[in-house]
């Protein structure tokens, strides 16, 4: 009886573990930001991969920056908010629904590309593709699957684009993903209910540094029409030493303050094919057909070292596919306005939902403006409404099946300002 109950515990431990190798909704459906405090953001991002008429082509294709006629620096400011609240339907552990989990999300990035000659051009881009986080708080209901939960990343691209011929180009990228995870959750040191022992908590907390490459065509049919593509390679982050446990009582043996977890996670690699067509001197249709790998990324391995145990586990998570259109409205010499709506697909089913990464679908409105202060020098603006779905939950856990939560959430948006300014020179 003792050996299964500590086979059972052993087992409840692992999965409780793996948990916390996940971080929260806040990575939007599909777990990627495409906003990265460029204009596209006026467009929800349709035709990033095709506009190329600013720097920050270096990031989101550096085939386009060949399209650049001089040398351009561009920064933005990105302030997101996200409001997010879980709704109880029923739950084993109270009806604290933990609030406002969301919050204020500072952002920012650069671009740069150099004139090096009318065919080669140097670019580097600065910034985040992903990340954000959450905190329901240490008391809510659902405190034994997360509590708080944060993915931290900055990347570094530096690229460079030549000219095959008249009308293709070709830019190469080098990526430099450096990343920070923290996640907590409370412990049940008592999931009999005999006593009144306190909650343990554990945390996870590790950064890393990880490389990949992009690559990005670019083909203009005609001066009205071109097309974009850009792949963007998967990349593997390794998370070592990065468990510590508080107040967890010795249950299992090996199981101490001391303990050592490393976790290995993937990146995904991603595909964007995006259009660009002027209908006439003052409009144009923009577009985006997209794909994201979150299948491999649902496939993490987790060492336990203290307790000689290396699991890899599958999610089900699915491929996710992003879909976008947009229009650009070209007012007046100095004035353009922008409007543009996207889809992503859900990467889970409602079936593997859970409370770490309540994944939904996610849906992007998107309005901006460009206003042309001279030949130099440009300012936008565009904000984006990010509706993240409502992600229900019907999750059970726990030694025996006995940690139960249900809901939804009745509010889940990401409010995305974005603030730039590129300078010609």
């Amino acid at each position: 009886m003792i050996t299964f109950y500590l086979m059972l515990m052993k087992k409840l431990i692992v999965l409780f573990f793996l948990s916390l190798l996940m971080v929260s909704h806040a990575w939007s459906g599909g777990l990627w930001l495409y906003e990265v405090a460029h204009s596209e953001v006026g467009t929800a991002s349709a035709g990033s991969a095709a506009i190329a008429e600013r720097a920050s082509t270096a990031g989101t294709n550096p085939a386009g920056m060949t399209r650049l006629t001089r040398s351009e620096l561009m920064v933005g400011f990105q302030p997101m908010y996200l409001d997010s609240k879980f709704d109880i339907s029923s739950a084993t552990y109270g009806t604290d629904d933990g609030g406002q989990n969301g919050g204020f999300i500072p952002s920012a990035s650069l671009f740069y590309v150099h004139d090096y000659s009318s065919d080669v051009k140097l670019g580097i881009a600065l910034g985040s593709y992903k990340g954000l986080g959450l905190d329901y708080g240490d008391n809510w209901a659902g405190r034994y699957f997360v509590t708080e939960g944060e993915l931290l990343t900055f990347a570094i691209n530096p690229s460079i684009a030549f000219k095959a011929t008249d009308q293709l180009s070709i830019g190469i990228g080098f990526d430099v993903l450096y990343s920070t995870l923290d996640q907590t959750m409370a412990f049940n040191n008592n999931p009999f209910g005999i006593g009144n022992t306190a909650d343990g908590k554990i945390e996870i907390e590790d950064s890393d540094i990880g490389y990949g490459f992009n690559v990005g065509l670019l083909y203009e049919f005609s001066e009205s029409t071109r097309f974009g593509v850009h792949y963007r390679s998967e990349i593997d982050m390794e998370f070592e030493d990065a468990l510590t446990l508080k107040g967890v009582l010795p249950i299992l043996p090996g199981l101490t303050s001391n303990t050592e977890a490393d976790i290995e996670m993937t990146s995904p690699q991603s595909l964007m094919f995006s259009a660009y067509h002027d209908l006439n001197s003052k409009w144009a249709l923009v577009g985006n057909v997209g794909w994201q790998d979150w299948s491999e990324f649902g496939k993490t391995e987790f060492t336990l070292n203290n307790l000689n145990q290396n699991i890899k586990t599958d999610r089900n998570f699915d491929d996710t596919y992003h879909m976008a259109l947009g229009f650009r409205y070209q007012y007046s010499d100095e004035w353009l306005l922008m409007a543009g709506v996207a889809y992503d697909t859900s990467p889970v089913s409602k079936s593997d939902r859970t409370l770490d990464m309540p994944l939904d679908r996610q849906i992007r409105y998107g309005l901006g403006t460009e206003y042309h202060i001279s030949q130099d020098v440009t300012i936008m603006a565009g904000y984006e409404l990010v509706d993240v779905g409502d992600a229900s939950i019907n999750q059970t856990r726990g030694i025996l099946d006995n940690d139960t939560i249900k809901g939804d959430f009745d509010s889940n948006y990401l409010h995305i300002l974005t603030i730039n300014a590129s300078w010609k020179f």
